[in-house]
């Protein structure tokens, strides 16, 4: 039988190995640029790389699947903002309920439009609890899904969520502050959410540095997700010292 992203996930996570994912968005790179960053990315420690934005000026998304999952031999997963961001090409895809907001659409809608081209493409669901966090700005996340964020200061509420999505079946929880957000999730957030279910815990946006992926580390993140800090002219250096980072810590 064949292994399954998310088992291999889970397999990873049970004996406490952290991981590594980045994010490219397909409005930010040509094919060529794209091809080149996701190489540069695997070279540098990543263990997956996500693709998928909040909206797509760019009509490649499909060649700009295909060209990265030529280039690496890490899992290529899809990270869809709607149902029109799908491709055959990729190996997973994290199917987003956007579970912090109340939009319909974002929570079961775009799902239901995409199911029968998943289907039939063969691409691996993975069921994700997608939750927005307060993060000190407005973010393309929020504005285009017509939700409000989870309030930064109250980490019940989040924990709440988490555990009804668990409940609900779904295999992972992501705690996305946004791209480019001027503040990352907070680590006693971070902590509660993973006090209170048993599935891996995604988190991403606002994360720059290897100092604050220790600080989400140490909360209980599973995976460490970061995306503008490669189009960054020191990119390269930060995503090795965030990828040895997480190494380090997954081998205490």
């Amino acid at each position: 039988m064949k292994t399954t992203i998310i088992d291999t996930i889970y397999a990873k996570v049970k004996t406490g190995e952290k991981c590594y994912w980045v994010l490219l968005d397909p409005d930010d790179y040509s094919l060529d640029e794209a091809r080149d960053v996701a190489i540069e990315s695997e070279k540098c420690g990543a263990d997956g790389l996500l693709i998928g934005g909040s909206l797509l000026y760019s009509n490649h998304f499909d060649s700009f699947v295909s060209t990265i999952k030529k280039a690496v031999s890490i899992p290529v997963m899809l990270f869809p903002g709607d149902s029109t961001q799908l491709s055959r090409h990729a190996d997973a895809l994290l199917y987003l309920s956007l579970i912090s907001g109340r939009n319909p659409t974002n929570l079961i809608g775009e799902h239901v439009k995409a199911a029968p081209i998943i289907r039939e493409s063969k691409i691996e669901p993975i069921a994700t609890a997608y939750m927005l966090v307060e993060s000190g700005s407005v973010s393309s996340v929020e504005f285009m899904s017509n939700t409000r964020p989870l309030p930064r200061s109250k980490p019940g509420i989040a924990a709440a969520h988490a555990l009804a999505a668990q409940y609900m079946g779904m295999k992972l929880v992501y705690l996305e502050a946004g791209s480019g957000a001027t503040l990352s999730v907070p680590a006693e957030m971070i902590s509660v959410v993973k006090k209170w279910i048993d599935i891996p815990v995604i988190v991403g946006g606002g994360i720059r540095d290897a100092a604050t992926v220790q600080e989400k580390l140490a909360a209980g993140a599973d995976i460490i997700v970061t995306g503008t800090i490669v189009t960054k002219s020191n990119g390269l250096s930060i995503m090795k010292d965030i990828s040895e980072t997480i190494r380090k810590f997954s081998s205490k």
